[in-house]
């Protein structure tokens, strides 16, 4: 396949993204390699370690190939969408539970689907370029391909911002956040995927690792906390329009681009899976309560029409005002019943 690479070299089985001009999306094809591979390889003895990474400078992977998926849902079949989502999610969890060491490269854009790919290893790199963030809310949808367990996890109310804020955050951030490990100068990757290769074992990148330049988040820790720690997007809202302040006025303007559907979701979706039963296929489970519903009860069609197809960026949102009804919420994350995403094994 021209858009992937995937080979064995030495002791490592190697997962190449070689799509640098469609900033490496994913597409379902990719997403199935990449889940066939890893099957292959979880009893390969010749394979000890997984890397992933990626062609060009500008992304690691920019997200999914969505352009399927709004021609198949503007015509009424919602299947297709349903059937990438299931499958890529089932693909996430493969990475998360892997039973050998997977070590991802994440230069450039990271962003929603890159980050179901990127950021469930167990090391997982970045470096000067990167720039990882969920910006799913911009098209109707949410974080989703695992990215709701890092929120949840992410440190006090880190998780609500990056959510619903789409902010992206550089490699000091995304290690606070929790979505990445270690900081590494990029020009030292190929010399560390080459020992690798060679070695079959992660070690050599701590040595390797340095810290980065201090990211924007950790000054803004206090006004986050303080103004994200509400039960829902409303005592959110309350929160940023009562104070005049630089941070507030950013924010707002910030989430006054987004489908306020899709905000509220989010926060809801942290408020459930915070606690001690938090597991990634729940989160996923989750998502895929969205997600399945999305092409027909929320925005992701009118998100990408007005982001990417005409690209006027004038979306039509379902409550535009942000008076988002907790019955709209609760509507998006009911349980499926028999459609509910399930988990195949192997």
């Amino acid at each position: 396949m021209s858009d992937i690479n995937i080979r064995i070299s030495g002791k490592a089985g190697r997962i190449t993204l070689t799509r640098p001009d469609a900033l490496n999306a994913l597409t379902y094809d990719m997403c199935m390699a990449i889940d066939a591979a890893l099957v292959a390889w979880a009893s390969d003895d010749r394979v000890q370690v997984v890397v992933l990474d990626a062609e060009g400078d500008k992304a690691f992977c920019a997200g999914g190939d969505i352009a399927e998926m709004y021609r198949t849902g503007s015509s009424g079949d919602y299947e297709f969408g349903r059937k990438f989502w299931r499958d890529e999610y089932r693909m996430n969890a493969r990475i998360f539970e892997y039973p050998k060491p997977v070590v991802s490269f994440l230069q450039g854009f990271t962003m929603g689907g890159g980050v179901g790919i990127g950021c469930h290893g167990t090391q997982r790199i970045v470096g000067e370029s990167s720039q990882i963030s969920m910006p799913e809310v911009a098209i109707g949808l949410v974080p989703d391909v695992g990215g709701t367990l890092l929120l949840a996890l992410a440190p006090e109310r880190l998780g609500e911002y990056l959510g619903v804020t789409n902010s992206r955050m550089g490699a000091d951030d995304a290690i606070l956040a929790g979505f990445a490990d270690l900081y590494i100068a990029q020009s030292e990757w190929p010399g560390l995927i080459a020992a690798l290769e060679t070695d079959g074992d992660p070690i050599c990148l701590q040595a390797a690792s340095s810290t980065p330049e201090p990211g924007k988040l950790r000054d803004m820790q206090d006004d986050i906390n303080r103004h994200f720690g509400g039960e829902t997007l409303a005592d959110i809202l309350t929160s940023l329009r009562g104070e005049d302040s630089d941070f507030a006025t950013a924010t707002l303007k910030s989430m006054g681009r987004n489908a306020p559907l899709s905000m509220a979701c989010t926060v809801e979706m942290l408020h459930r899976l915070r606690g001690s039963m938090l597991t990634l296929r729940r989160a996923l489970e989750m998502e895929y309560r969205f997600t399945h519903r999305a092409m027909e009860n929320a925005d992701f069609l009118e998100g990408i029409r007005a982001l990417i197809i005409d690209k006027d960026r004038n979306p039509s949102w379902k409550f535009a005002d942000m008076n988002v009804p907790a019955s709209a919420v609760s509507q998006m994350l009911m349980p499926l019943r028999g459609e509910a995403l399930t988990f195949e094994e192997g």
